[in-house]
């Protein structure tokens, strides 16, 4: 920590990823105020220990309000609702315009999450590349926010994207992994596309808040940084893995009948999406300490009835 205490406007503050950035705050003596859409959200951030402003994504001006009222911003709200990305996109884009209006030239930090899956297809992506713009479209271009966000740099704000791996965990079943193991059961098939060797990246989330914390802390303006903790994770093996617990047979699937057997996680399942995080390491000094995904599908709840 930097020894300057400050009050943080949490986005998604009673989420996952934005209830752990929440904690991780609070532990460090920062002051939080989460933003709730429902009287539900509202609870979750009480319970926390934070402080509560009510207001949605579709009214920005409730996320420019708080904004304008703390010390620094991190924005982990994003509807993800795969039918409705672009929409989605739209509406992430608004906020954001939003918020730096009021953030422009105060030298506040604004951090907001992004994702690996998507940056560099195929090899180890790294800090320093910029997503790849096929795949960005193909996603409703939601790397068009972040590098909107990098861009505050030059308008005074101290501005940083936390592209966080595909697979976010915890103990506790959640996201595309908890997806993963659904399909499995319904199936009775823990499935891969191919051959399977294709790898994702991984993070447990408290290293994910951990480094939102570092980087509303200490990231120089126009940071890009990887909430990556193992880089390579292959599909396979989760594949494997998840079989076992289940008592379900694994099994390549064919690329073509991959959309009837997974779903919306098809257009995720089968991609070669690995992600470095050495530079990551190096510029906020921050070192993963949690429990690896593999652990976590070990020990945790994942497959409690």
């Amino acid at each position: 920590m930097n020894g300057v205490i400050m009050k943080i406007f949490v986005t998604g503050a009673s989420g996952f990823i934005g209830s752990a950035v929440t904690t991780e705050l609070l532990s460090n003596g920062h002051e939080v105020v989460g933003l709730a859409r429902s009287e539900e959200s509202a609870d979750v951030i009480r319970a926390l220990g934070a402080s509560v402003a009510r207001g949605s994504l579709e009214e920005p001006e409730t996320f420019a309000a708080g904004a304008a009222g703390a010390d620094g911003v991190a924005h982990m709200a994003f509807r993800h609702v795969f039918t409705e990305f672009p929409k989605n996109v739209a509406l992430d884009r608004a906020v954001l315009e939003a918020m730096a209006d009021v953030l422009e030239g105060t030298g506040k930090p604004l951090s907001i999450a992004g994702g690996t899956a998507g940056i560099a297809p195929g090899r180890l992506a790294l800090e320093t590349d910029d997503p790849d713009a096929e795949a960005s479209a193909a996603n409703g271009d939601r790397a068009a926010n972040g590098r909107y966000v990098l861009g505050l740099a030059a308008r005074g704000v101290r501005s940083s994207v936390v592209r966080f791996a595909p697979t976010v965990h915890d103990s506790v079943k959640r996201g595309f992994m908890g997806e993963y193991v659904d399909i499995a059961r319904r199936t009775g098939v823990a499935g891969y596309v191919g051959d399977g060797s294709n790898r994702w990246s991984a993070v447990h989330v408290s290293d994910a808040a951990r480094l939102v914390r570092l980087a509303l802390e200490a990231a120089p303006a126009g940071t890009t940084l990887h909430g990556v903790g193992e880089e390579a994770v292959v599909i396979r093996d989760v594949a494997e893995l998840v079989g076992a617990r289940l008592g379900v047979p694994t099994a390549s699937i064919d690329p073509a009948d991959a959309p009837a057997h997974f779903g919306w996680l098809a257009a995720f399942i089968g991609s070669d999406i690995p992600a470095s995080n050495a530079l990551t390491r190096e510029w906020m000094h921050w070192t993963p300490t949690g429990p690896t995904l593999t652990q976590d599908l070990s020990e945790g709840s994942w497959f409690d009835a």
